[in-house]
């Protein structure tokens, strides 16, 4: 039997940190700290200097946004310094968050009160417990309904709309918000040469209701689907449990407990999977990749998603087919393909249809077809 109820996205929201990193600023800092380093460990295999060349040509990122400049670019710290706060004060995370779902529901004309359910759905939480989305909740002055936060790393947010959609398919919610929080620079190795580049800070937002209450501009969500296949070649290994195993100082974890991957590997097996998904998706909901209007993708890497948009439309995509915002704000782990949603969605007319899709660690890939309603 079918449901009644029919889920589609009402708005996106999206908060953007203030400060940026251009690759020419990131370079000089990378370089300035690894010049320090083979001066003092002489006898060991010197570090050898980044480029903005290497960096463009490896992802086509140019600069990042980021919720503190100045100690990722000091070489004496290279990591974003953020004051603790008191347990009575917004943690950071949650402060953010609510900016973009403060966002997503003035574009919808939509009270908090309104919204049944919160999901913070993002690659890292700044804590265990309580949850992150309940202190979003409760930020949001919403006195009735639930929240849980949810990681499926890069492919939060997709998994997030897909677990939206189906409390809307089910009648458990009517409204609900899909908050995605991304302090990706807290993860990252910035004196690692091969990754000191890629990743940003951002927060986004995607309103999911059921359509008797959504406004007349929505998206009508025809398909959302799942994928998940492990693999150790991209990894994060920092939590509650590393203090167990002895040796590690609170203020200073061992790299291997930041962001690592096998970028290569990750090239080669993920660019066919994700395709293929997205193919297989769209055959089972009756349609044709070169009947798409827009792929909003995954934002990690520019080598990546040319390939996977070839791959379904059966074409090199042009920009205005799978546009990109990789190159301002690089790679913002589940908030990426939300972003280019968010800001290459409105000029497309009534019916056209597209596909929002984010793939990462896991691996773990999520696929939602939309439609745009009139």
């Amino acid at each position: 039997m079918t449901s009644q109820f029919v889920p589609v996205i009402s708005s996106t929201g999206l908060f953007t940190p203030e400060e940026s990193i251009s690759n020419e600023e990131l370079v000089a800092s990378y370089n300035a700290y690894a010049d320090k380093y083979n001066a003092e460990h002489p006898d060991a295999e010197p570090l050898i200097h980044s480029s903005v060349e290497f960096i463009e040509k490896a992802s086509g990122i140019k600069s990042r946004h980021v919720v503190d400049k100045a100690s990722v670019l000091d070489p004496d710290i290279m990591c974003p310094r953020l004051e603790e706060r008191p347990n009575e004060q917004v943690s950071v995370m949650a402060e953010i968050g609510v900016k973009a779902a403060n966002a997503a529901l003035a574009a919808a004309g939509r009270e908090a009160g309104a919204v049944d359910a919160v999901l913070c759905a993002a690659s890292n939480m700044q804590r265990a417990y309580p949850a992150m989305a309940v202190e979003i909740q409760a930020e949001l002055g919403m006195e009735e309904g639930f929240a849980f936060d949810m990681n499926v790393a890069c492919s939060s947010a997709t998994f997030g709309i897909q677990t939206a959609a189906d409390y809307v398919r089910s009648g458990s919610a009517k409204s609900v918000l899909v908050v995605s929080p991304e302090i990706t620079s807290g993860h990252l190795n910035w004196r690692d040469r091969d990754s000191h580049f890629i990743f940003g800070d951002v927060a986004t937002a995607v309103l999911v209701e059921e359509i008797s209450i959504a406004p007349k501009q929505h998206w009508e969500i025809l398909g959302t689907n799942l994928k998940t296949q492990f693999s150790n070649n991209i990894r994060n290994n920092f939590g509650f449990l590393n203090r167990t195993h002895g040796g590690i100082e609170q203020d200073s974890p061992d790299t291997d407990k930041l962001f690592i991957q096998e970028g290569r590997k990750v090239f080669k097996e993920v660019v066919p999977m994700v395709a293929q998904m997205i193919l297989d998706h769209a055959e089972r909901l009756g349609l044709k990749g070169e009947e798409l209007r827009r792929l909003w993708l995954h934002q990690a890497n520019a080598g990546m998603n040319r390939l996977i948009a070839q791959r379904v439309l059966g074409h090199e995509a042009s920009e205005d087919e799978s546009p990109t915002v990789l190159d301002t704000y690089a790679n913002t782990s589940s908030a990426g393909s939300i972003i280019a949603f968010h800001k290459h969605s409105e000029d497309l007319a009534a019916g056209d249809t597209g596909l929002i899709c984010s793939f990462g660690a896991g691996y773990s890939a999520g696929s939602v077809f939309v439609r745009k309603a009139g």
